[in-house]
């Protein structure tokens, strides 16, 4: 609706569409700022359909609005309550102020009967991994109509040959993760209404493998041992099945003598082991 002589002030209202929900309550607000007089005339409209008239002295509504609004006269924003699937349509404001001269701005409001989301949460099958295994996130919330975003840290989580997206996007399954993966993870849950995110979830990734190297010095023979892991790996050394010390140095083996080490991780989720024949020279 438009009214001869009056000029569109541009952001008078945001942009629409608007949403909202059935019974709920919705605030139309003005990006005026408040001034010292008041203005000389305030009019809404839904439609062509007068919401309210407010001048100086006197404001005046139809009775299907009796009680479901505000008016805020400092600005002109508006406050709707109540609200049913008849309210969905254009809002019309025109505003006279105290200098002279028209505003006016319009926008469009969706009323929805959705349920807002909340108690957005993630539930790991485990968090507690070992490198290259499976992890299997469940995001859960109430609400209706909702749609499901995940993030790594910040990123957005979309699926790929490792990335597996099931049940509407509520469970996120990684395959062979990595030590790469244990940034956070959150869920972002979403309807046309109202949008929330779970608090972070941190994943565990062990180390899966070791990598060792065997330096025969002449007669001595020094082991050492290493792997990528988070949280760092703990050592521990074990001879013929014989736990040893953190580093073991070894003297005067015999031909072919049978040696094992072994690496857990801090967590003890899992054990790798490697077996190993060395062979040394007999001492002189």
């Amino acid at each position: 609706m438009s009214l001869s002589g009056l000029t569109e002030g541009a952001g008078v209202l945001p942009d629409g569409p608007l949403n909202a929900t059935v019974n709920g309550t919705f605030l139309f607000t003005t990006s005026l700022t408040p001034t010292e007089k008041p203005f000389m005339s305030v009019n809404w409209f839904f439609g062509v359909n007068n919401i309210i008239t407010s001048y100086a002295a006197s404001n005046t509504t139809p009775p299907e609005y009796e009680g479901r609004i505000t008016l805020f006269l400092s600005t002109g924003s508006l406050e709707l309550r109540s609200l049913t699937d008849a309210d969905s349509g254009e809002y019309i404001i025109n505003i006279t102020p105290a200098a002279g001269g028209a505003l006016t701005g319009s926008t469009t409001l969706n009323i929805y009967g959705e349920q807002p989301v909340s108690n957005v949460a993630v539930h790991p099958k485990s968090a507690d991994l070992v490198e290259f295994s499976s992890v299997i996130l469940s995001c859960t919330s109430f609400g209706s109509s909702i749609s499901f975003l995940w993030l790594n840290d910040t990123s957005e989580v979309t699926a790929s040959d490792r990335v597996h997206l099931t049940d509407g996007g509520s469970t996120l399954t990684i395959v062979n993760v990595t030590r790469y993966d244990q940034q956070p993870f959150r869920c972002h849950v979403f309807n046309p209404v109202s949008n929330d995110t779970s608090e972070p979830v941190n994943i565990i990734i062990s180390c899966e493998f070791l990598i060792c190297s065997v330096s025969d010095i002449w007669s001595d023979v020094r082991l050492f041992c290493s792997t990528e892991s988070r949280p760092p790996a703990q050592f521990m050394w074990f001879l013929n099945g014989e736990k040893k010390l953190q580093k073991v140095n070894l003297h005067y083996l015999q031909i072919k003598e049978a040696i094992t080490w072994a690496i857990h991780s801090s967590k003890k989720k899992k054990n790798n082991k490697q077996n190993n024949w060395i062979q040394t020279k007999e001492a002189l």
